[in-house]
């Protein structure tokens, strides 16, 4: 994938932001299987968790789409 901006309806969007929306999606998901089984509470701090985790899902989207 070339990292080049993206028209979006005569809008032009840095790649990072569709790459930050498709990895908060996937976090909704993440999210939601961790409440069904209540494991946020088990955590110390679940919004620095949270945040952490979609560090995580972000930096492995953009190294698949990199790749």
């Amino acid at each position: 994938m070339s990292f080049a901006e993206i028209n979006l309806f005569g809008v032009y969007v840095a790649p990072i932001s569709l790459l930050m929306a498709a990895a908060w999606l996937i976090l909704v998901a993440l999210r939601r299987m961790v409440a069904r089984f209540g494991l946020l509470r088990h955590v110390w701090h679940p919004a620095l968790f949270v945040l952490a985790v979609y560090i995580i899902v972000l930096s492995c989207v953009v190294l698949v789409a990199a790749y």
